[in-house]
């Protein structure tokens, strides 16, 4: 499932093969992905214009379009890619972490499409369908971006909720990026146990804390997924814990299945 590091690949493909191409078509017609716009509302909004800057804020990423445009939305879901062709059949890619990758060509899913002048194309591959494309998105909406968080943003965040702190990191409208996967990492590599009451964190904890999230995104970004991340293979039955062989425990937090050490995050 994309998380924030999966976005901000998809966002920085956009950016260096996708901006300043002029769009000549759109393929607007998957009511469901494109939603609430009627077939043919974002093609016309979009044809003749360029795609301008790439933006993200924690999991949605949205681009600016030229001649003051609408702004175009694009959520991953949890499975989508973003693919950028060049008409001649080299493709780039960025987004979810697919385990049997995509082979350049393979468009089966493709959900929503942009052709640019050049006989490029940018696409939205999509298998689960459960990706957004739409206009204008109310991003403001959002909570601080789980890279970019001040420590003292971060430390009210934690403060005023009693709730668990695995649940109080995963509210998007709090901090956003933060998904399941990379939860897990962040209380693993800080030695907290998910379920704990985020405003009995001491300050030393807090900042541990902060000093995870801010490692965890900056490593799944560099290695290319959450998946990458290194307590995301041990989330198993039997497994026992990469750093003191302790072992790993299953319940469920927030709603969310959840991967602790049964010693160290105890």
């Amino acid at each position: 499932m994309p998380e924030l590091p999966e976005v901000e690949s998809a966002r920085a493909v956009i950016e260096r093969w996708a901006l300043n191409r002029t769009i000549v078509d759109v393929d607007d017609s998957d009511t469901y992905e494109c939603r609430p716009h009627r077939p043919g509302q974002i093609r016309q909004a979009l044809v003749g214009r360029t795609l301008s800057a790439a933006h993200r804020r924690g999991k949605s990423m949205w681009v600016d379009t030229s001649a003051d445009g609408p702004v175009l939305g694009i959520h991953l879901g949890m499975s989508g890619k973003i693919v950028i062709g060049d008409g001649a059949g080299t493709e780039i890619d960025g987004g979810d972490y697919w385990e049997r990758g995509r082979q350049p060509g393979d468009h089966r899913f493709s959900r929503f499409g942009v052709t640019f002048e050049d006989g490029g194309s940018l696409l939205l591959i999509d298998p689960r369908r459960l990706g957004r494309v739409r206009l204008d998105p109310p991003v403001e909406k959002l909570g601080p971006d789980a890279q970019f968080i001040k420590p003292d943003a971060f430390r009210g965040l934690l403060a005023s909720s009693g709730a668990p702190v695995k649940a109080r990191l995963m509210d998007q409208d709090r901090i956003a990026g933060i998904g399941n996967l990379l939860a897990d990492q962040i209380l693993w590599a800080a030695r907290i146990r998910p379920s704990r009451p985020a405003d009995e964190l001491d300050p030393d904890e807090v900042a541990r804390l902060l000093r995870a999230t801010r490692a965890a995104i900056r490593d799944a970004i560099a290695g290319g997924g959450v998946h990458t991340l290194k307590v995301v293979p041990y989330r198993k039955k039997a497994a026992r814990c990469p750093r003191d062989r302790a072992p790993m425990v299953q319940g469920t937090v927030g709603g969310r299945t959840t991967w602790w050490c049964s010693k160290e995050q105890a």
